[in-house]
């Protein structure tokens, strides 16, 4: 049996490797790929694939978010996840039937995935990995909806603010500092990847080991030495962040540059 699939990841490099390794796989193949979520819906609409590979991270519509959308479908394909970022959406994975890949994808890693859709392909174990898919939906949106609101210390008080607030988050001597429009204060986590992890990775992107940037709130790209960029925000200071060579790619991809 041939497992018709879709590919589904913002990043065109990332969809045409994975594409690359399930069409080197036995009994697989890959019939559209799709660039965000509409694009993904619309494409499992008319297409009716067997197999879903889905980014997690993605602006506008989640991986999770069109996975709900699966579920309220006729068309219900199997659906393995793909995430880089994400160690919230990695501890759901953990506890429930539904399979993840790491990006990178190795090609050993997902033949073990290919192999057990494979295996759960009855129309019973589709039913249970539905339900499943359902459960880890919502387990992860739950602990998503954490992430709303996040406290930074200004003076001797903190202040609660919306996470789509913030602007940036730096390492700066020792201290997490947090930047919003309207204010700057300090964070009690210890390193920004504990920051990081309370945050939404489609929109907050580490682009430095020191800096984290909300995408949002870029007011403008300034190239720089060895084709890298200089980011300013869209705080009261302009600030300047850098974006460091290991994470200059994805930004060029994500806006075309």
């Amino acid at each position: 049996m041939e497992l018709r699939t879709i590919v589904v990841d913002d990043e065109q490099l990332a969809r045409e490797e994975l594409s690359y390794l399930l069409n080197q796989a036995e009994g697989v193949t890959v019939i559209g790929q799709a660039r965000d979520g509409p694009e993904a819906l619309r494409i499992v609409s008319e297409l009716d694939p067997d197999l879903v590979f889905l980014d997690v991270q993605m602006p506008g519509l989640t991986g999770f978010e069109v996975a709900r959308e699966f579920l309220t479908q006729q068309a219900r394909p199997r659906v393995v996840f793909v995430t880089a970022y994400d160690q919230h959406a990695l501890e759901a994975f953990e506890v429930n039937a539904v399979d993840y890949l790491l990006k990178p994808v190795e090609a050993c890693r997902l033949e073990q995935a290919l192999d057990r859709v494979k295996r759960h392909l009855t129309p019973s174990q589709q039913a249970l990995a539905n339900k499943e898919l359902e459960r880890l939906v919502d387990l992860v949106t739950q602990k998503q909806s954490q992430r709303e609101r996040v406290a930074i210390k200004v003076g001797d008080r903190f202040v609660l603010v919306n996470a789509n607030e913030i602007i940036f988050v730096s390492l700066i001597d020792d201290a997490i500092k947090i930047v919003t429009s309207s204010l700057a204060g300090t964070s009690n986590h210890r390193t920004l990847d504990e920051v990081q992890s309370n945050l939404d990775p489609a929109v907050f992107w580490r682009v430095h080991r020191s800096h984290v940037v909300n995408i949002n709130m870029v007011k403008e790209i300034v190239p720089w030495f060895s084709r890298n960029y200089i980011l300013k925000m869209k705080d009261t200071k302009s600030t300047e962040i850098p974006v460091s060579r290991s994470h200059t790619k994805r930004l060029r991809e994500y806006l075309k540059l």
